[in-house]
């Protein structure tokens, strides 16, 4: 038995993106990896996973499925939403959502972003979630950044200000399918929704997009949190070059590790969400696989020696805290 462990918190509930579920096309495999499935098939492979009790769900469902389709699929399988993700990101609005040169553009992005909203009212879900991944910039000189920035935030801002019963989160990243995307950092996103000036709105934080932003996740999820805006997480894993959506815990086991222990350490008490782009493995066991790293971790938060890492922080001790890192991950090393 390791020293110092604490007492055991409550088991971690489990949820997904339901494209964990979906199949994909890249430029080379442009007739995706496998037959496309639809929102209700997505569903109900999400069931099969047995770990999953919360998904968030692309809007607007695939075609001929109906929001009376997908409340019964949920109530079928017993998932429940967490969130709606509203797919202003495809190539109608490839010039961005809410800062596309074109107001026609714009009002279009906000009418799907309102449809989502008033979908999470009707699935009961606990936020909207706006990935803006085509608002930025590729080229120097592309754009005037006080002007995007102003759309930006004056669009975020107008559509909490017409929900203001719901939750946005604003999940960033540092680029792609842009060069450069607009809220691009944990202190960036910050930093926006200061100037959004409401209380609906908050932040998703993705552990990949930090790590490929060049973030700690751990200090991006201590920023968030100090800030009171971390409402949402997922997780997964990459190489830091791009954002690859692999099995968490494949290649960053350590930094895994202390970004969960900053979410405990705070209290943090949400949904561990998978947020994977399984290509070509079967996707139940993509997800089965991450979740059983994700219960690995969790034994291993309670085994970790607290008092032994605390002292050693206080002295920043790098050597001393890895020991008792290693000791929680590996098992009590001699």
């Amino acid at each position: 038995m390791c020293p110092g462990t604490v007492q055991a918190a409550a088991s971690p509930v489990f949820g997904a993106g339901l494209w964990n579920f979906a199949t994909y096309v890249d430029r080379y495999a442009v007739d995706r990896y496998g037959e496309a499935r639809s929102t209700i098939e997505q569903i109900e492979l999400a069931a099969r996973v047995g770990d999953i009790s919360y998904v968030d769900l692309n809007y607007p469902f695939t075609h001929g499925v109906s929001l009376g389709d997908v409340k019964a699929a949920l109530e079928r399988t017993g998932i429940a939403a967490i969130g709606v993700t509203p797919e202003i990101y495809l190539r109608e609005h490839q010039l961005g959502a809410f800062t596309n040169p074109d107001p026609a553009r714009r009002a279009s992005a906000m009418a799907i972003m309102q449809g989502a909203a008033d979908v999470v009212r009707e699935l009961g879900a606990r936020y909207v979630k706006i990935w803006p991944g085509q608002d930025g910039f590729d080229y120097p000189f592309q754009v005037d950044y006080a002007e995007l920035n102003r759309l930006a935030v004056d669009g975020m801002r107008d559509l909490a200000q017409a929900n203001p019963d719901l939750r946005f989160v604003i999940e960033y990243k540092p680029r792609e399918p842009r060069t450069h995307m607009l809220w691009s950092s944990a202190a960036r996103t910050v930093l926006g929704i200061q100037q959004m000036g409401v209380d609906n709105v908050g932040v998703l934080l993705d552990f990949g997009h930090a790590l490929f932003g060049g973030e700690s996740p751990a200090e991006a999820a201590q920023l968030l949190i100090d800030h009171g805006l971390l409402w949402g997480m997922d997780v997964n894993d990459n190489f830091r070059g791009w954002d690859d959506d692999m099995v968490v815990g494949s290649v960053h086991i350590t930094e895994v590790f202390e970004f969960f222990h900053t979410l405990r350490k705070n209290g943090w008490e949400g949904v561990w969400q998978l947020d994977q782009f399984p290509f070509r493995e079967d996707v139940v066991d993509n997800a089965r696989t991450s979740i059983r790293f994700l219960k690995a971790i969790h034994r291993a938060l309670e085994r970790l020696d607290e008092e032994a890492l605390a002292q050693a922080q206080a002295r920043h001790d790098s050597l001393a805290a890895q020991r008792a890192v290693q000791d929680a991950l590996l098992g009590c090393m001699a």
